[in-house]
């Protein structure tokens, strides 16, 4: 068989795993041949692709980021795009296609699979947002930089008595920003899910400070939002899939600590440092797990399907289950940070 691939929206440690593993079984086990589309969606617009072996990816399972390229296009915002990819696929003798990649990724390869496009995907985001798998590859990671920022950061707030502002990824889900908080043993966290009181905010840190505790961590994600009216915020732009391009909620949080408190603050953004580097061992056993799986439904003729961790096992869900909605956090697990705050 004549099996493709592509990496779609935000880059992410452990894409180079997942695709190392579907050629290597693809190739040595199936007798596959494999095809490569760069720059995601866009690439199978523009009948962009390349010819993959297993050695491709030689040296590639603890690199960040895709050796294939990825983009945020969105086909169906193109015209003919949706017939372009087809006979891209058509053109190239491509008898199946492995869609790797998030919300808007996958959205698209469940319209091409309805419009009987042979399609599996698999789900790949480092916001952990994805509904129908409980985990997916580039969020241990994504955590793991945050946690490292986060312990760095205390040193340097408590050496000059300061409140640091941590921006970090999360555009409705938070995710990185809760567990990263825990496990960083930050003062509080801003999630999407719960609007925050910026007077709240303050009150907790002035009590802090009171009692001596001359140094604060506020871990925000990126699409955490004020009560409305109670704090003035700026609006963004929108991409390819209509989603804001977030970022400055730290820096406008920093400012009205310090407007209200007096205390000197610093927003710091992680931003696209949470996406590079090397895959912890846990997302490059993950990416590895789903890639084998991948290749697996391909030649079960399970299309229209994604692969997805579920109590230990990786299984198989229709591709519509795993977009349908946003999994946002744990309330159990937020009560738990809650407990710290202060």
């Amino acid at each position: 068989m004549r099996v493709g691939m592509l990496t779609g929206g935000g880059d992410c440690p452990g894409l180079n795993a997942v695709m190392r593993a579907v050629v290597r079984k693809g190739q040595v086990h199936y007798g596959d041949e494999m095809v490569g589309i760069q720059d995601g969606w866009r690439g199978a617009v523009e009948n962009q692709v390349v010819e993959l072996s297993v050695e491709s990816f030689r040296g590639t399972l603890p690199r960040g980021g895709t050796i294939l390229g990825s983009s945020r296009t969105n086909p169906y915002k193109l015209d003919d795009g949706p017939e372009r990819v087809k006979a891209t696929l058509a053109d190239n003798g491509i008898e199946a296609l492995v869609a790797i990649g998030g919300e808007d990724t996958l959205g698209v390869a469940a319209r091409l699979a309805d419009e009987g496009v042979a399609v599996v995907g698999v789900p790949k985001t480092i916001d952990n947002d994805l509904s129908a798998t409980e985990l997916t590859f580039g969020f241990d990671t994504a955590v793991q930089v945050c946690v490292d920022a986060i312990d760095r950061l205390h040193t340097t707030a408590e050496s000059h008595h300061r409140v640091m502002v941590v921006e970090v990824m999360g555009r409705n889900a938070g995710h990185i920003a809760l567990w990263s908080a825990i496990a960083g043993g930050a003062t509080m966290v801003l999630v999407p899910e719960r609007p925050f009181d910026i007077d709240e905010v303050c009150r907790v840190i002035r009590h802090r400070h009171v009692r001596g505790r001359w140094a604060s961590i506020v871990v925000v994600a990126e699409g955490a939002l004020p009560i409305e009216g109670t704090m003035a915020t700026t609006s963004a732009e929108v991409d390819a899939f209509g989603h804001a391009r977030l970022g400055g909620i730290g820096a406008e949080v920093a400012s009205a600590i310090e407007e209200r408190t007096g205390y000197e603050t610093r927003a710091i953004v992680l931003g696209h440092i949470q996406r590079g580097g090397t895959p912890t061992a846990f997302d490059r056993v993950l990416a590895t797990r789903f890639g084998i799986a991948a290749i697996d439904a391909v030649h079960d003729g399970a299309f229209a399907t994604m692969v997805a961790l579920r109590a230990g096992d990786i299984v198989r869900v229709p591709l519509s289950a795993g977009t349908a909605e946003i999994k946002l956090i744990d309330p159990a697990l937020y009560d738990v940070a809650s407990v710290f705050f202060g």
